[in-house]
């Protein structure tokens, strides 16, 4: 047995926020307001709040990060697009405006054995009629084009590495140094670290973020129940025919007892992105999503779609899936918010997360603008963010399916019974769940054999080597290792991060474990049951292009 909790490495706190006094004398960039990560809450958060100045002539520096090299880089989602925060962000726009692909008119669920499917219905929760394909790489390169025209700066390929702090206030965020050699010794194209001060640093690093992690644990600040993740894996083919509906899927590939699904989307002309998603607190030590992927890829409901089609890219990300009770019980403190996947703004039963996280960067945006016009930037004063989330429909949203993913924890035969009590509104039968505790502290079993890719496939399959080539990878061959595992792994553990790690990071060579750096995507998965994830060189990672 495997209880990743013990063999993992604890979040070093003291690592991730320092104080500010240890730079004095290094020169600043100094912003009014920095949105950490340029995704859609970052992005969405920073377009408000420049309409906000616009509008009530208040001249105001801002500046959102993004680790990526260029905007989207690393931004992948299945997705389907509920459009109503493009609608209000840009109200002067029309929905031809925005880069969606496909409007959603037919949907099928269906349940998958080995060789055969089984329509169901769709449940309330997952019904799209009225909402979009898109491509998340596409729609932040045209927020960050909207931005841009805004005159918000955005320093792409700036990793955020430490949040700096100066008594209780943080005061911004100190990048990472690039240009390292494998041993962190400055190489000749060392450039080293830089402080953006802000007046109010905006934590939107996406799901799993450190520098979010690291402030909700030093705050206490943790929900009733622990956030916990699940791992897609993602591709984007070209296809012989258009698709005119979606599909979502559950059962086969997955075991009876873990938690997940895939789906295929039409992604404008003769394109779709099928994926697979599964809950990190699966059961077996061998569960291997990427694996698992290339199997669905052989079964007759997606080998009709995809023969004869090509594999254009691959990618893989987390998801937070904890809902209502496992965002943090303060989305604000002195000088600092926290929105978007960084929080966990997301609808599990409802396959939603797009939309939420947009909504949370404008609250975001709406509170800093009244602080910074009030010259008043303290917790206090940044509470009105939790009172605009609160009294929004996110927390209507979110809280009337918080017991729905939690349910699963116990199967799949009661989790379904009490989602679809949950989807009649008959919520009076149905027990309240404990509080859920993180994936980490859940057992593996180590009795199974590793998963292995089909033999004989009629439908393209990729090695995990391939996927990585095919996510764009930009990551130097000699960039120190950004992901910190104890020393003494055993060879059954080294298995699980093997198989867990869709992008073939680790192996059990010479008897002990290798990581192989270099080919990380950052989805952040084993930073959830395994080798911590910090953040490197900027430009590092996938480079996707309609993930």
């Amino acid at each position: 047995m495997i209880k990743p909790l013990g063999i993992q490495k604890k979040l070093n706190i003291d690592d991730l926020i320092i104080d500010e006094s240890q730079f004095s004398g290094e020169e600043d960039i100094p912003l009014d307001v920095v949105f950490v990560g340029a995704g859609p809450a970052g992005l969405s958060g920073a377009i408000k709040l420049a309409q906000l100045s616009k509008k009530e002539n208040l001249n105001l520096e801002i500046g959102v990060l993004e680790k990526a090299s260029e905007l989207g880089g690393h931004s992948l989602s299945g997705a389907v697009i509920n459009p109503k925060a493009f609608l209000e962000l840009f109200n002067e726009k029309k929905i031809e405006d925005f880069p969606f692909k496909n409007k959603i008119t037919k949907e099928k669920v269906l349940f998958l054995t080995k060789n055969n499917s089984f329509r169901l219905p769709t449940p309330p929760t997952m019904h799209n009629k009225g909402n979009y394909t898109a491509s998340l790489c596409e729609i932040v390169k045209f927020l960050g084009k909207e931005a841009e025209n805004l005159g918000i700066n955005i320093f792409t390929g700036f990793p955020a590495k430490n949040l700096l702090l100066n008594g209780n206030k943080i005061t911004g965020v100190r990048t990472t140094p690039s240009g390292l050699n494998r041993d962190s010794s400055k190489g000749p194209q060392h450039t080293a670290s830089v402080n953006i001060k802000a007046k109010i640093t905006v934590l939107c690093e996406g799901s799993r973020g450190p520098l979010a992690q690291s402030y909700i644990q030093k705050e206490s600040l943790t929900g009733r129940s622990q956030q916990i993740y699940a791992l897609g894996v993602k591709e984007l083919w070209q296809v012989p025919k258009n698709l005119d509906h979606i599909v979502h899927t559950l059962a086969w590939p997955l075991d009876s007892s873990d938690f997940g699904g895939s789906w295929i989307y039409p992604m404008g002309e003769n394109k779709v992105s099928i994926g697979l998603v599964i809950g990190l607190d699966y059961k077996k030590h061998s569960v291997d999503v990427h694996t698992k992927l290339q199997h669905l890829k052989q079964h007759p409901v997606f080998k009709k779609i995809l023969k004869g089609g090509k594999i254009l890219e691959w990618g893989a990300k987390t998801i937070p899936e904890g809902g209502w009770d496992a965002l943090p019980t303060k989305l604000y403190g002195d000088n600092i918010l926290i929105a978007g996947d960084a929080a966990g703004f997301v609808n599990v039963p409802a396959l939603k997360g797009i939309h939420y996280s947009m909504y949370s960067g404008i609250f975001a945006a709406q509170s800093a603008f009244e602080a910074l016009k009030k010259e008043d930037c303290s917790k206090n004063q940044l509470s009105s963010y939790q009172e605009m989330i609160n009294n929004s429909f996110i927390k209507k949203d979110l809280t009337s399916v918080k017991e729905i993913r939690p349910s699963f924890k116990k199967g799949f035969i009661i989790g379904g019974i009490k989602a679809g009590l949950l989807s009649l509104k008959l919520n009076a039968l149905v027990f309240k769940n404990p509080p859920v505790k993180e994936d980490a502290e859940e057992v593996k079993s180590s009795d199974s054999d590793p998963e292995t890719l089909p033999v004989n496939p009629d439908i393209n399959i990729l090695s995990k080597v391939d996927g990585v080539y095919l996510s764009g990878n930009k990551t130097r061959d000699d960039i120190p290792c950004h992901l910190n595992s104890e020393k003494d792994i055993d060879k059954k553990t080294a298995e699980f991060y093997a198989a867990l790690c869709p992008a073939g990071v680790y192996e059990w060579q010479d008897n002990k474990l290798v990581i192989n750096s270099p080919n990380c995507i950052d989805c952040k998965a084993t930073d959830v049951l395994g080798p911590r994830w910090e953040a490197r060189e900027g430009g590092s990672g996938p480079n996707y292009k309609e993930m």
